[in-house]
């Protein structure tokens, strides 16, 4: 009897203690457009080296985290953003939504992968590329030749083979747009895109789904991005990764704190922490341009050569015009995007 009482009273005690530091947490409400299957890792990771902050996530595509971010400009939710594009970053800062900060340790990221302002207002987590995700199998139902670079998708035997993400709503589709302005010019691009549209099926609204319709077999190429190309390859799709030789545009994944956070002091904490080489070992689990130089990738099956294979990307530019080009592309190809 006395045992019992003993143990109900060690219990009544234990939970009472989680329950007084759970609410002792700061709870951060935190914006992404991460792939789903890093929210938990990156969670966990950041939960145990920042004691008394609790992560919320919020997760959407690229676009619509935008959008959303733009919307509630006047009032805002989010408390911080980690993981977005960092042309969806620059457009926030143009309109003064990123709050000043400078985190610890930061000034060791690579300088073309932070923020040029003092204090910053965005700091770089890592680099992805668009990539061609090519199933063999279907290919060789059909008799398809393999490219190996952009021009080659324009040969009419991919009709209807070929779907990629939709700009304006992916930032893998925007980074992919980008990269062809950067490395045919403006108006070649927009003449490759006219000639791409006729291969086109679909465009989607995610940046992993066409790499997911290949691997599926339900195209022969879906344009995409680095890291859901060689995750699903290394599940075992029978995909080819392609980092076409006329070169790839790319994109940085970013952090930064949101201005009028109600939550400041445990936003910089945090902040703090998404610089640091340990987190970098995190983002290294996925992808393999990292931007902390001293942290380690661990990406099994990563294209060799893909950095060699990056245009020259003028991210403030393009963020300038990011809704002019985004207008432009709508009106010429929205016809063949998935409903949303």
């Amino acid at each position: 009897m006395r045992r019992s009482l003993l143990l109900a009273i060690a219990a009544g005690i234990s939970l009472f203690s989680a329950e007084a530091r759970a609410q002792s947490r700061t709870r951060l409400t935190v914006y992404t457009a991460l792939e789903n299957e890093q929210l938990a890792p990156y969670k966990a990771a950041a939960e145990r080296a920042v004691p008394g902050i609790e992560i919320a996530w919020v997760r959407d595509s690229t676009g619509v985290i935008t959008a959303r971010l733009l919307a509630e400009r006047a009032n805002p939710r989010a408390d911080m953003v980690w993981g977005l594009s960092v042309f969806s970053l620059l457009s926030l800062e143009s309109q003064d939504m990123l709050e000043p900060y400078t985190p610890q340790g930061a000034s060791a990221l690579r300088p073309n992968m932070r923020s040029a302002r003092e204090p910053m207002t965005w700091t770089g987590m890592d680099a992805y590329v668009a990539a061609i995700c090519f199933n063999r199998v279907v290919a060789q139902q059909r008799g398809l030749p393999r490219p190996s670079s952009w021009a080659d998708l324009l040969n009419p035997a991919f009709r209807g083979q070929v779907v990629m993400p939709n700009p304006a709503s992916s930032g893998t589709g925007f980074l992919t747009m980008a990269g062809w302005i950067g490395s045919m010019g403006e108006a070649p691009a927009w003449t490759y895109m006219t000639g791409l549209h006729e291969n086109i099926q679909l465009y989607t609204h995610s940046g992993s789904a066409p790499c997911n319709n290949a691997a599926r077999g339900e195209y022969a190429a879906g344009i995409s991005f680095d890291m859901r190309s060689v995750t699903l390859r290394n599940q075992g799709a029978p995909i080819d990764i392609i980092i076409p030789t006329d070169g790839v545009g790319f994109d940085l994944e970013a952090t930064a704190i949101m201005r009028g956070t109600r939550n400041l002091e445990a936003a910089r904490r945090l902040a703090d922490w998404t610089v640091s080489r340990e987190a970098n070992e995190a983002y290294g689990r996925f992808f393999a341009l990292l931007a902390h130089p001293d942290a380690s990738a661990s990406v099994p099956n990563y294209p060799a050569d893909f950095a060699q294979r990056l245009v020259s990307q003028d991210f403030a530019g393009l963020s300038a015009r990011r809704e002019e080009l985004l207008r432009e592309w709508t009106r010429r190809f929205d016809g063949k995007s998935a409903p949303r």
